[in-house]
């Protein structure tokens, strides 16, 4: 949707007085802060009380967390073996195993939770065998985020698993199939204009298919450097951020909110590298005109006003989505009140 009319979206919602949900408990948006054709939005709010869990990647580097390979590809299991909670965001890369993969929920894992199944993609189309000196059964790492707009939505777009009158377990099957297919040709995409951009090839000769090895080729590190150089004090100015909205080229793409400044803060370093990354992608020349406050409050108003559907997460947990014409919403929910992340997508 263009930029012009959210804001007139916004007016109508106000009109009428319909209020974005996150907006009326108090928060507010600031912004933008801007470096090439990146530009953030942050959201500011009150954080809940209690710990701060550990991230996917902060539990894996302790070995409290293990990610194991299940031998399919869009199965995996992971388990805690600590004593504290660990927060999992949907589009969280884990490298090994017989392919990377991304994870499709956001959840919280409880303390000694046992082994439980996650949904998730293949973004290293070929391989299915150890990688190098790396162990074919585990995930030794999860540092990167999924870079790609179509990959998400390839990933989390409920839509193209709507039910049809004849549909049946295969037909629904299928639908993962073709999902797949949809994020292995979003990861080419994505790898082919990172390689556009900077001048040189990005995929990695040990498995060209990968997204994370892309990710970590040099060039696009020192490309990528920049960005964050610019942006990465800005998320850590203020304490009481709890999330951002980003736009790339003038065209508003996702948000991340999370229930603490805490919370947001361990996720910023990896949140903005893949924002940047896939920036680095999009670059184009000419003059960028930013999308304003009232188009970047219109997105989530439109996001949450979608119709809602919920299902349960093999944790107890709930995830909501809602479905509107221009935008997806979807926030992961403790099972017995509070909520643990909230992602947004413009379609």
């Amino acid at each position: 949707m263009h930029r012009r009319l959210f804001v007139g979206l916004a007016a109508v919602l106000t009109a009428f007085g319909w209020t974005s949900p996150l907006l009326a408990e108090g928060y507010r948006i600031s912004g933008p802060v801007v470096h090439a054709n990146l530009a953030l939005y942050f959201i500011h709010g009150h954080s809940a009380p209690g710990p701060v869990p550990l991230t996917l990647e902060e539990a894996l580097a302790r070995n409290t967390v293990k990610v194991h390979e299940t031998g399919e590809v869009n199965t995996l299991s992971i388990e805690n073996l600590g004593d504290t909670e660990v927060f999992v965001q949907s589009g969280d890369l884990v490298k090994g195993g017989r392919q990377d993969r991304a994870l499709t929920v956001s959840l919280l894992l409880p303390p000694h939770s046992g082994r439980i199944p996650i949904a998730a993609f293949c973004v290293e189309e070929g391989r299915w065998s150890a990688r190098g000196r790396e162990d074919a059964h585990t995930f030794a790492s999860s540092a990167t985020s999924l870079y790609s707009h179509a990959a998400k939505m390839a990933m989390k777009s409920p839509e193209a698993a709507a039910p049809t009158p004849n549909d049946r377990v295969g037909v629904l099957a299928s639908d993962t199939g073709s999902r797949q297919m949809q994020m292995w040709r979003a990861v080419k995409a994505a790898q082919d204009e990172l390689s556009r951009s900077v001048g040189a090839r990005v995929q990695a000769y040990e498995s060209a298919s990968s997204l994370q090895l892309a990710y970590e080729n040099e060039k696009l590190q020192t490309a990528r450097e920049g960005y964050i150089k610019a942006l990465k004090a800005a998320g850590e100015k203020d304490n009481d951020i709890v999330g951002y909205v980003f736009a790339i080229n003038g065209k508003i793409n996702s948000a991340d909110i999370y229930p603490s400044n805490g919370l947001f803060r361990k996720m910023w370093n990896k949140m903005l590298a893949a924002n940047a990354t896939e920036a680095i992608g999009e670059r184009t020349g000419g003059t960028i005109t930013q999308p304003t406050v009232d188009a970047v409050r219109a997105f989530l108003d439109s996001a949450e006003h979608g119709k809602a559907s919920e299902k349960a997460l093999p944790v107890n947990g709930v995830l909501e989505t809602r479905v509107a014409d221009e935008a997806l919403y979807f926030e992961t929910k403790r099972p017995h009140g509070g909520w643990v992340h909230k992602n947004y997508l413009m379609k």
